[in-house]
């Protein structure tokens, strides 16, 4: 144990305590018997909750300043939180907070463990669901479920090792989600397919479900996590068309730790990814690098297609001068053979600036 004060090995029947709480990690539910006997043997108050914040345990009263201690341990794949403690118990039993949390890690470890048997069936289940392989006689009942896919925004480093590592954190990936559904009384399944882990639940409501799961992932780890989320779907026997749905929305999101789900994303994204409009994205970057100015005249007009104000709040968001942006905007068109007026080369420039999906050149002077 880390941290522990002298003055707790002191105290009359220490044994004892730390018997009865080695008991409580030992039963079926762990959390919840650690924080009821903390509370009866202190008389104060005790919390346990996940690494996203929701109570998993709670009982007894406040009988003294709240102390919170972060649950975490590091593993192949960096520091793992899965959670916290809170005590507010009377000062005399301040000693015993440091014990109290490596008990509390323990217990969260335990209900971790309990819960891999039974996600390993279920991961088999997902898995038949998505290959088309499980009997129609096998589906579930049919209810409006929904499947997400994440992934990590970085790919891992080259070598054996770490590839064992980003392995290992997907797995725990997989498990941060089902166990999030099913504190919230929603039976999910989760699998890994290759670099992405994957979930199918009984969806209520997909908005919240979306924005909470993602928060519940990026809370378990330090790496930065993408979500995808599909539409709901009338039943299991939907799940491999929900996958690609929810695929489509990974592949969708843009930001490092962002997420999207199918129904909000871009509609014009299925046609911009799939490479058909290369040659206009060719056209549109050769004449523009003719200019041979560093790409600053792209980037002004990628800003400049961002924008629906007046043109003097963009050149000072460019920190350009006006005249500057008008030359750089006129020059485009002469490159480009048409005016920026021309909702037809308008529309050409977005198709051509969104299907590339690089990081656009600086604007600047």
């Amino acid at each position: 144990m880390r941290d522990t004060s002298p003055d707790l090995l002191a105290l009359p029947g220490v044994a004892a305590l730390l018997t009865s709480l080695r008991e409580a990690v030992a039963g079926p539910q762990p959390e919840r018997e650690l924080v009821a006997r903390l509370a009866r043997l202190t008389g104060g108050r005790a919390e346990i909750r996940a690494s996203w914040g929701d109570v998993v345990a709670s009982a007894g009263e406040a009988a003294g300043p709240e102390v919170t201690r972060r649950l975490s341990y590091g593993d192949a794949s960096g520091e793992r939180h899965v959670g916290s403690l809170t005590l507010a118990v009377p000062p005399e039993w301040a000693a015993l907070v440091p014990v109290a949390a490596e008990y509390a890690l323990l217990a969260r470890l335990q209900a971790a463990a309990a819960g891999a048997a039974r996600r390993r069936v279920g991961e088999r289940t997902l898995d038949a669901l998505l290959s088309g392989t499980l009997p129609e006689a096998s589906l579930p009942d049919p209810e409006p479920v929904a499947v997400a896919v994440a992934a990590f925004a970085r790919p891992p480093a080259p070598g054996s090792a770490a590839r064992a590592a980003h392995a290992h954190a997907l797995d725990v990936l997989a498990a941060v989600g089902e166990g999030y559904f099913l504190e919230r009384g929603l039976p999910a399944h989760s699998t890994v397919r290759g670099d992405r882990a994957v979930w199918l639940w009984p969806t209520a409501d997909l908005g919240r479900e979306a924005r909470d799961l993602h928060t519940a992932l990026l809370a378990s780890t330090a790496q930065d996590v993408r979500l995808g989320v599909s539409a709901p779907h009338p039943g299991p026997r939907h799940a491999r068309t929900a996958e690609g749905e929810a695929r489509h929305a990974l592949a969708a999101t843009r930001q490092a730790r962002g997420y999207t789900t199918y129904h909000a994303m871009d509609p014009l994204y299925a046609l911009l990814a799939d490479g058909s409009f290369a040659p206009l994205r060719g056209q549109v970057r050769a004449r523009l690098a003719a200019l041979e100015d560093g790409g600053r005249t792209e980037a002004t007009l990628r800003a400049y297609l961002g924008h629906s104000g007046p043109l003097p709040d963009l050149a000072a968001r460019l920190h350009v001068h006006v005249n500057t942006l008008r030359y750089r905007l006129r020059r485009a068109e002469e490159a480009l053979g048409g005016s920026l007026r021309d909702p037809a080369l308008l529309a050409r420039l977005y198709l051509a600036f969104e299907a590339e999906g690089e990081e656009a050149p600086s604007a600047g002077n």
